[in-house]
């Protein structure tokens, strides 16, 4: 998608820190972390949100979170990180292609938010 700032960072357009890329996957640090360690997991392929996602994009989200988990273990973070996708406006989504934010190194509370 051209104006997706998401494909346009995948895509070389615009400058990240890179952490993981593959031909479907693309990781980057998040400009505003809130964890010592918090990076981003993209498809490269656009879905705008989960609620977007179609039957046939279920291995593609089940790839996407063992890339979450082999990206913890890179990282150091395995004994304990969270996995977190915000899924629309209402719950704190702001770029419309869907992602899952992997934060660890410090202790995380409960409820989030």
């Amino acid at each position: 998608m051209s104006d997706c700032l998401f494909c346009k960072i995948a895509g070389g357009e615009i400058p990240s820190k890179k952490v993981y890329e593959d031909d479907e996957f693309f990781a980057f640090h998040d400009i505003s972390p809130q964890a010592p360690t918090h990076v981003l997991v993209i498809p490269r392929r656009h879905i705008a949100s989960l609620e977007d996602a179609a039957a046939d994009d279920e291995a593609l989200l089940g790839r996407l979170l063992l890339v979450c988990r082999r990206l913890a273990r890179e990282l150091g973070i395995e004994t304990g990180y969270r996995v977190v996708n915000n899924c629309g406006a209402p719950a704190g989504q702001s770029v419309f292609h869907v992602h899952f934010h992997l934060l660890g190194g410090r202790p995380m509370g409960w409820p989030p938010g």
